[in-house]
């Protein structure tokens, strides 16, 4: 079976990717390869549906550059395909007067990236858009909002199919060979062949990238992200979105609380190590995989480095009286019996072998394959941009 191009995963990069390349050249011929049996399982199934504005993203970085105009993107392909979002606008909140620096940089740093609307706020402002809330000093952004992002990937996969595209379920990639006429994929069931592959394989990326790049310096390291769901007696205790100000150090955002778009109030995520790539209940386990975690050197040096906040987000984990505390560092009013027990998801995080965490999107490009192989948040607000930019590159490699 002989393609134009390939694309291995099924999540909202890989499916923007391929709408992306059909848009550019209709006479592709262009396959999905997906393990599970329907689109968006992993991190795009399990995200807590944030449009995402790019106010925290470095000026100029592939995080800042693609969020924001993924964001513009996404809204209109939502408002052309009755894809129903809420731009309800986010408050980030310094708890003290330490966090006014961080607070400060954020703020320039939306201003950099030509966000309109963001403004500082008062406490009584804050009070007004949240009256439950507790802080020092504030950030509104008015473009964040909400959405369901399985809904926007399976509208991505009706298009694909409609306009031309295969997508095959059930076909777990198991090995990748170059050869002279392109590359050559091998899954469970079938045997592939095609002049480009494209690897948007999330929490298996550097697996799949490792199959013809045995030199790779970057590994995925599952981060799980536990949510608490707040009862609805107790809705009113949030309006829309509340964030704290992040530690700069980490690239997680902190527990923040979220409406969701179908209903309801999410809390968290913490950022708990998984020992297992898609493990999301704390018994889930991997022997292999966590062996390979823990025995890369890289994660080994983000270890001793982030030692102190890795015990703090395990015990966060097991203890809902520490979740619940850190959850009233934004709502004092909030208590251990408002929580009921959410969801989780998984976030495929790189690192490289020096111990640094990834903090912005990396694809690597050889002849014939374009492996992306760090495409965490922002990613689903980016992901047309994303698979623009990823056509692109595939009209030059070809």
């Amino acid at each position: 079976m002989k393609y134009h191009v390939i694309i291995t995963g099924a999540g909202i990069v890989g499916l923007a990717t391929g709408l992306k390349l059909l848009e550019k050249n209709p006479a592709l011929k262009l396959c999905i390869l997906e393990k599970e049996d329907k689109p968006a399982q992993h991190q795009t199934g399990h995200n807590s549906g944030v449009i995402h504005s790019g106010i925290y993203y470095k000026p100029g970085s592939l995080k800042a550059t693609n969020c924001i105009s993924g964001y513009h993107q996404l809204i209109k392909f939502c408002d052309e395909n009755g894809i129903k979002y809420d731009l309800c606008g986010k408050i980030i909140v310094a708890s003290n007067g330490k966090e006014l620096p961080a607070l400060e940089n954020i703020f320039n740093r939306g201003n950099e990236n030509k966000l309109e609307g963001i403004r500082k706020i008062s406490v009584a402002e804050m009070k007004e858009i949240e009256p439950h809330v507790a802080g020092v000093a504030g950030l509104w952004v008015p473009q964040t909002g909400i959405i369901d992002y399985v809904e926007v990937s399976n509208k991505y996969a009706e298009l694909i199919i409609k306009m031309g595209g295969e997508i095959k379920y059930n076909e777990r990639v198991e090995d990748i060979h170059k050869t002279d006429a392109g590359v050559e994929v091998i899954t469970e069931k079938n045997t592939y062949n095609t002049k480009l592959l494209i690897n948007c394989a999330g929490l298996y990326s550097d697996k799949i990238a490792k199959l013809t790049n045995k030199n790779l310096e970057v590994k995925i390291i599952p981060f799980r992200g536990e949510y608490y769901k707040i009862k609805p007696e107790r809705y009113s205790l949030v309006n829309n979105l509340i964030y704290p100000v992040p530690d700069p150090e980490f690239p997680f955002l902190g527990v923040h609380f979220t409406r969701m778009i179908h209903g309801g109030i999410e809390a968290g995520p913490n950022a708990v190590l998984a020992f297992k790539r898609e493990g999301y209940k704390k018994t889930d386990f991997n022997l292999a995989e966590a062996a390979e975690i823990i025995a890369f050197p890289g994660f080994r040096k983000i270890a001793i480095k982030f030692w102190r906040t890795g015990i703090g987000e395990m015990y966060r984990s097991f203890s809902k009286a520490a979740f619940t505390k850190a959850l009233q560092k934004l709502i004092p009013d909030i208590r251990e019996e408002d929580l009921m027990l959410g969801g989780s998801g998984v976030r495929a995080q790189a690192c490289h072998i020096n111990g640094n965490l990834l903090d912005d999107f990396f694809i690597i490009e050889d002849k014939g394959l374009i492996n992306v192989c760090n495409a965490p948040s922002p990613a689903a607000t980016s992901s047309l941009a994303i698979g623009e930019a990823i056509a692109n590159m595939a009209e030059k490699n070809g």
